[in-house]
Order: structure tokens, then sequence, then C-alpha cells
């Protein structure tokens, strides 16, 4: 199978970095197509924590080559500084890491920008902060977007900034007039002497991926493809605006990598046996029961803080309507359920089957995020198990209430669980 993708079908941290590290061993080639620096994962090798935002899963496998496609922004201070601390930990990426000369570059005004749009409480989404999305914003605006690989001509990229700069500050000035915060102010040759310096390391590793891509399939390459986020934070299908800024979904790998749909030959859709959520939107499954409640429990047990910026993480019960919905807008073709050893200790476990809105009940999932606010969960009980499943590597060897509870989502969602994960690292996984 040439082409496999690896997607979140919840709001994200859904554990995607194992499973594309679990199948790194039959890959050649593994793709990042979308986001940024804001799409934390940890990947954990024999007791050792490795924490990546931007760079591939797939650069902690020797042989492995990772690609930064297109579609993804680029923020170079983070670039480099994840390939340093691969680097300190044994893991030398040089010849075996690749991003787009189209990737687009973030820059200290998109991070003012993103500070300032956020600083108040009116019109906040709960962004990362990292200039994810007014980068994308002068993408698709055209006028004000640099690409890497406009980073290596000294001159044009002087040029680039000379333009952009002194429209950037009178936009900033603009967003914070009236709305308290102090404005930072740039200046095109102290940004243009930064960006040129980190243009001397990043010149290796900037090249045409797209063309790599293609070749790599034409010689028969394994090409796995890792999605950013999760699918409810899809920008045109996600719970819209409290969404990012590219598609999550296997739909934005042909423009976010330049490899046609034909070559994708199996979804993996990854999902946590709860459910978690960072910054602001609708969440009808969360659990909002105090600093003594289950809610809370979840979140220190299963270490829900969010890998970038270190948030608490929402969390709540597995939202059976959601994960229907965005299985079958990925294409699915199978489930691995994440962090089930979370739930062990629980007396009983929930799982939302419908909602109920103005009094009806919905079995689909709403088509936009105030209408998802209205509804209030309806939901089915099942045992819990008190058992420690950290150790345990075989489905028959699970309590029964485990198994049962697997097999409940299985049903409810429409797909086969192949992978059921029991702990972060690489060995605590039961294939199903």
């Amino acid at each position: 199978m040439p082409g496999t993708c690896v997607v979140g079908l919840q709001w994200g941290d859904e554990a995607k970095g194992k499973i594309v590290d679990l199948l790194g061993h039959d890959c050649d080639i593994v793709v990042r197509y979308n986001g940024g620096a804001n799409a934390g994962h940890t990947v954990v090798v024999n007791g050792k924590a490795f924490k990546l935002s931007l760079l591939p899963t797939g650069v902690i496998r020797p042989g492995v080559i990772s690609v930064i496609g297109n579609g993804v922004v680029v923020y170079p201070p983070r670039f480099l500084e994840e390939v340093d601390s691969l680097a300190q930990g044994g893991i030398d990426v040089t010849g075996n890491l690749f991003v787009s000369d189209h990737a687009h570059i973030i820059f200290p005004y998109h991070i003012e920008e993103e500070r300032l749009l956020e600083s108040g409480s009116e019109g906040k989404i709960g962004t990362t902060g990292r200039g994810i999305g007014p980068c994308y914003q002068d993408k698709v605006g055209r006028r004000f977007g640099i690409r890497m690989g406009e980073l290596l001509n000294e001159a044009h990229l002087r040029e680039r900034l000379r333009f952009i700069v002194p429209f950037k500050n009178r936009l900033l000035t603009a967003f914070a007039n009236g709305h308290g915060p102090s404005v930072r102010s740039f200046d095109s040759e102290t940004i243009a002497e930064e960006y040129l310096g980190y243009a001397q390391r990043l010149k290796p590793f900037v090249r045409d991926t797209s063309r790599l891509l293609q070749d790599a399939l034409a010689a028969g390459k394994r090409l796995i493809f890792e999605a950013a986020q999760g699918s409810l934070l899809d920008v045109d299908h996600g719970t819209y605006p409290y969404v990012t800024s590219s598609s999550s979904l296997p739909s934005g790998i042909w423009g976010g990598a330049g490899v046609p749909a034909k070559f994708i030959t199996r979804i993996i859709g990854v999902v946590k046996a709860y459910t978690t959520r960072v910054g602001q939107g609708p969440f009808p499954t969360e659990l909002t029961d105090g600093p003594d409640g289950i809610g809370e429990r979840i979140r220190r047990v299963g270490r829900e803080y969010g890998t970038v910026t270190g948030r608490p993480r929402r969390v709540g019960w597995f939202d059976a309507v959601a994960v229907r919905y965005t299985a079958t807008l990925s294409g699915a073709d199978e489930i691995t359920l994440m962090l089930l050893d979370v739930l062990s200790g629980l007396t009983e476990l929930k799982i939302c089957t419908a909602y109920e809105l103005d009094g009806q009940q919905l079995t689909h999932f709403p088509s936009d995020a105030y209408q998802l606010e209205r509804c209030q969960p309806i939901y089915e009980t099942l045992p819990g198990w008190r058992e420690d499943i950290t150790g345990i590597r075989k489905w028959a060897d699970l309590p029964t209430a485990a198994r049962r509870y697997v097999e409940r989502i299985r049903e409810l969602v429409g797909l086969k669980v192949s992978v059921v994960s029991v702990g972060p690292d690489r060995e605590q996984t039961i294939m199903v």
C-alpha cells in the first residue's frame, strides 16, 4: 500500500504520534501536510520521551525520510530548536529531513498579531498564540506571504520585508487601539538579519518536496501522511470558528503535500478512550465536576496538558456521535483506541450515543458550532474495571469490562478497532 494516512478523529491530542511511530518500521517516508508548531506530540521509546510540535514523528526512526509539506507553516526558530533537541538525544536528521520550499514562514509580526487578537475576551477563539492563523491568512491573501524558498534569496527577502513590515506595523497599531494592550513595532532590516541567519542552517533541508514524494511513489516507496490536530478542528468541517486554519482531514494531503488522493489506500483514524479539547468551543461531553471529580482525575492520570502550551486540556466522556461523523468524513478504514489505561480504576464509564437538541434526539453531528453548543449528551453507562492494564499485551488478557468497552465503541462507530494502546511506550500496545 503506497500511502497510509494517520488522522485524529477528535479535537486533536489523540496520540497520533505513537501510531505513526508504530508504523514507521514499515514505511520509507513520513509526511506532515498541515498545521504548524501548534501540533504537539510526544513519542516514548524505551522510556525516553521526545516532544515534537513541528517535525514529523518519523524523524526518530533511523532510515526513514521525514517531510514537512507545503501545507505546513514553519517557524524557523522552532524547527531548528527541535532539530538540535533531537541531536542532543542522539538522533541526527541530516539527510533524512526535508521541508518544502513552498511552505510558508511565520514571522514575529504574525505572533504579535495573534496576541493582540486573542488579548480580549470578545472574539477570542483560544489559539496557541504561535502565529499559525495569521500566517495562513497571509498565505491565502497572497500579498504578504513569504515561502521557505524565498528565505534563501537574500536580496529578494529584504525587498519583500521592506514592503510587508511597514504595513504590518500599521495593522498592529490599529488592532491595539482601544483594546488596551501595548503593541510591538518591527524593523524590516532587523527581521531580515535574524531570518537570514536561520536560512544558513535551513538551506540543507529545503527542497521541492512535491517532486520528492512523486518520485518516491513512482519508485514504489511507502508513505505515511501524518495529520496535525484533529478532524473536529478542520477549517471546513470542524466546529467553526473554533478550529485550526488548515485542513486536518485526509483531504488536505493533495493540496498540502502535492500527492493525489488515489495514492492513499489506507486511512487510520486515531481516538482516545475519552475526549479532550483545548481552547474555546462547544464540548457536549465535557466533565465539569470540579477539582475532585472524574474529569480532573482523567486529566491528572492521562497527563492532559498541552505539549506545546502546557495548558490543561478540557476532558469529557467518549463521544460516539462526533467520532462517527469524523470517521465518515475522513473515510477511515479502521480506528485505533488510545489511552485506555487512563480509565482503569473507574467504577463506571459513559459513552455519548446521541444528543438532545430542543427536545429532539439527534444521532448525527450538528453542522454548526452554535447548534452543538446547545446539545445535551445522551449517555450509555458501562461497568469499569479496577485492574492495572499497562502491562497487558494480548487482547484476551484485558479485563472483560475493558474489552466490552472497546467493543461497544467499535459497534457505535461502525469500524474495526485494530490497535489498543495501554501506555505511552511503543511496547505498550495491543494488536487486536
